[in-house]
């Protein structure tokens, strides 16, 4: 039966407790670096149709859409927007267009398309006060 070297084996535990420590903050430092809130303006940059809403009906099928289909799958549904927010950078190096609909059954909410190019990118919603 062999015995370990007790100096060896504390050492090892010793050099295993610190690194995992250190790779647990770096993991905690790239998370917090990654999800750094940006501020995104919900401000209309231009109004397209003052008197634009979606209804239920037209939500519901929006929201069988999957991504990354065509942009024209959604505008066949849905009319023109009520206006047209800042573009954003969701992914790095990718402007997405983002489009507004009040919705009819609760005027202060907001459902906001978005599109990368010519393609659906997924929609939020938008609480106004």
């Amino acid at each position: 039966m062999s015995r370990r070297n007790p100096r060896k084996s504390s050492s090892f535990q010793y050099f295993l407790a610190g690194g995992s420590l250190l790779a647990l903050v770096g993991l905690l430092a790239d998370v917090r670096t990654s999800f750094e809130a940006r501020p995104v303006s919900n401000v209309c940059q231009d109004v397209v149709q003052p008197q634009s809403v979606l209804s239920r009906d037209e939500l519901s099928q929006v929201l069988a859409v999957p991504e990354r289909d065509a942009k024209a799958t959604i505008q066949a549904i849905v009319s023109d927007p009520y206006c047209r927010l800042a573009p954003v950078e969701i992914r790095q190096g990718v402007v997405a267009e983002r489009e507004v609909y009040p919705l009819a059954f609760d005027p202060h909410t907001w459902f906001v398309l978005l599109y990368e190019g010519e393609e659906y990118a997924g929609y939020s919603f938008v609480f106004q006060k």
